[in-house]
């Protein structure tokens, strides 16, 4: 699929006609510049060719703001990676130094180029898009992202200019999507960027460097999914700022469009009190989960440190112990692919598939052995099993009395359940049902 990156200096409306693209408020878009950091990719489909669209940070040179020349990196990345540039200008300010330092960077690219006008959001305001056609770029675009005015024209240009093979579909949308939580600060980027061997994404000793849940697609030592990277989650009473807000909010949605997740905690630190609430979250959505102890590097230890540690942590996250637990260093890149294959292991059981007549005959003979208890004279009788055709592992059982089964015996079925069938780092669903 091709790849449009939409550039341009700061605050001119990139992340906002992203979203216009993409058809859902998936960048961030705030008055503040430099709100966007790092390359944050989405699909676009128009007039039935489908093509990707990646939003950018603002290029900027010689200001004071400490993420600058990664930023500047970024872009210069997102520039390389793209078929097609899409440059964004606002028709009031005019060319700046930053618009025609771009220009020259484009140029230079020998990349297919847009030049889009933004902010024309009335017609006497058509005229100071003309000053434009001086970079030199060729025609301009006069568009308003806000309200949508020109952005078919827009789109049917960038259609036009795209490769031929832009209207193939999307081979990864099938593909297990991974992400990586936790809190702040605890090496969710350098993960990422970890195992994808690149620089994918900003990484700084600022906690929050990362606003956005950044998408990327893992194809190496045999494993391929999408590997999506979010911002740190505070507890509600530190967010103080509404950018951090929604990054946080998109965190919650990175967990809820995932297959399973990667829970990072720093072993400094150890499980604090939002690290149970963001595995509580995993749980509620019905993800599998991977814990991720990182800074191993830096925790003092003895002999038996690792295995104190580890029964330490299952016990504080019991009931919920059976999850995988890798000790790592990301920076001195320990273990890395360890993290790997157990969220491999994770996605097969969460996906795994039981015959109906295997379920059958490893529990029916558990349950007539240890039947449900009766209630007021009543017998509870389970006559069969069956997986539920759903994405997470759920299960019903069917019997007489379903009313009568309570919750401690469908923790009973459950344990039995994980007893018999490898479900490790899964959530398990028990529904009773009326035979």
């Amino acid at each position: 699929m091709s790849l449009v990156a939409i550039v341009g200096r700061p605050n001119v409306g990139k992340s906002t006609l992203f979203n216009r693209l993409v058809g859902m408020r998936k960048a961030i878009v705030d008055d503040t510049a430099g709100v966007t950091r790092d390359r944050h990719y989405g699909r676009c489909e128009w007039c039935g060719h489908e093509f990707s669209v990646v939003d950018t940070g603002g290029y900027t040179t010689n200001s004071e703001d400490v993420f600058e020349s990664a930023i500047r990196r970024q872009v210069e990345i997102a520039i390389d990676e793209s078929d097609t540039v899409l440059f964004m200008v606002e028709a009031a300010t005019g060319i700046t130094d930053y618009d025609a330092e771009i220009a020259d960077i484009l140029r230079r690219s020998r990349k297919p180029v847009v030049l889009c006008v933004n902010k024309v959001d009335t017609g006497d305001k058509l005229f100071d898009s003309y000053q434009f056609y001086s970079l030199g770029l060729g025609e301009i675009w006069s568009i308003s992202a806000a309200n949508g005015s020109g952005t078919g024209d827009l789109l049917d240009e960038i259609v036009r200019v795209l490769p031929p093979d832009s209207d193939t579909a999307d081979p990864y949308a099938d593909l297990p999507h991974i992400a990586i939580v936790g809190r702040p600060n605890v090496g969710k980027s350098s993960l990422t960027n970890a195992l994808l061997g690149e620089e994918r994404n900003i990484v700084t000793p600022v906690a929050g460097t990362t606003r956005d849940s950044i998408s990327s697609h893992y194809n190496k030592f045999g494993h391929e999914f999408i590997l999506v990277d979010t911002a740190g989650m505070r507890r509600r009473g530190k967010v103080r700022e509404d950018l951090e807000f929604y990054s946080v909010m998109r965190s919650i949605k990175a967990i809820e469009h995932s297959d399973v997740c990667i829970l990072m905690i720093d072993a400094t630190l150890g499980m604090e009190a939002q690290d149970m609430n963001i595995l509580n979250l995993i749980r509620k959505n019905r993800k599998g989960c991977v814990m991720v102890v990182n800074k191993w590097d830096l925790f003092i230890k003895d002999n038996n440190t690792l295995k104190e540690y580890e029964t330490s942590l299952r016990s504080r996250i019991a009931p919920f112990d059976d999850i995988p637990i890798v000790f790592t260093s990301v920076t001195k890149m320990q273990r890395i692919m360890d993290v790997l294959n157990a969220a491999a292991d994770v996605y097969s059981n969460y996906t795994k598939k039981i015959p109906t007549a295997s379920l059958n005959e490893a529990l029916l003979p558990i349950v007539e052995e240890t039947p449900p208890p009766a209630w007021k004279g009543k017998y509870v009788k389970i006559k069969y099993i069956t997986q539920l055709p759903v994405k997470f592992p759920a299960f019903a059982f069917f019997c007489n009395l379903p009313q009568y089964v309570k919750e401690p015996y469908k923790r009973f079925l459950e344990n039995r359940l994980r007893a018999q069938f490898d479900f490790k780092g899964c959530p398990v669903q028990i529904y009773i049902r009326q035979k």
